[in-house]
Parts: structure tokens; sequence; C-alpha cells
């Protein structure tokens, strides 16, 4: 799978699990990541987003990243310079760790690094 663009995977917003009846949620790691999104629009338009419900199997993950991989956010990385410490699905290299997430976008696309 060659990729020219990076692309974000992001549990939907609003969720409802299962094992909280009646409950709704947001992903505490992607809501991180959904909030410099919503901050820098124009550099967010540099990137693909895609946001799939709570509920696995996650189909769209799983065809890019493999079954292993549902868990979420993840940062499929696109054309450019691939880091040692990102993961693999034969050739698609991906990281998943929110603050790694965060580092990879300021670096990548521009969006102001993390303080602290």
């Amino acid at each position: 799978m060659s990729r020219s663009r990076d692309k974000l995977f992001l549990l939907e917003p609003d969720f409802e699990d299962p094992a909280y009846p009646g409950q709704r949620f947001v992903c505490p790691h992607s809501n991180q990541i959904e909030g410099v999104l919503a901050s820098f629009p124009e550099l967010a338009a540099g990137l693909d987003i895609e946001r799939v419900g709570f509920s696995r199997p996650r189909r769209a993950v799983i065809a890019a990243l493999g079954e292993a991989n549902q868990s979420l956010p993840a940062l499929v990385l696109g054309e450019g310079d691939i880091p040692d410490d990102a993961e693999r699905h034969g050739e698609v290299a991906f990281v998943k760790p929110t603050h790694r997430i965060l580092n990879l976008l300021a670096q990548r696309h521009g969006f102001p690094r993390l303080h602290g």
C-alpha cells in the first residue's frame, strides 16, 4: 500500500460502549488530536483523516493496518522520512502513541509542538 499523504485514523467522537449502557463517550487520546486539528484547520487539510466507530471489527483500520492494530488513534505515514520507531504492517508504516502522533504532526505538517 503506497500512500502519498499521511492518514490519521481517529475514533468518532460521541460513541456508546455496550459495556456501559446509556452512557456516551469520547476517546481521550483521539480527542487530544481532534483539539489540535480543530485549532489549525489549514494544517489539518494536509492530512487524510478517517473517523471510525468504536465497535470492532474496525474494517477500515484492519484493511490498512491489520486486525491486530485496531486500537486508535493511529497515524499512517505516507511519503517522506519514516522514523525508526514506526510500526509496520507489510509496507505500511504507522505510529500509535498519542504523544508520538502529535510530535510527528509538528515535524511533518507544521503543527505547533507540545509544550513541556
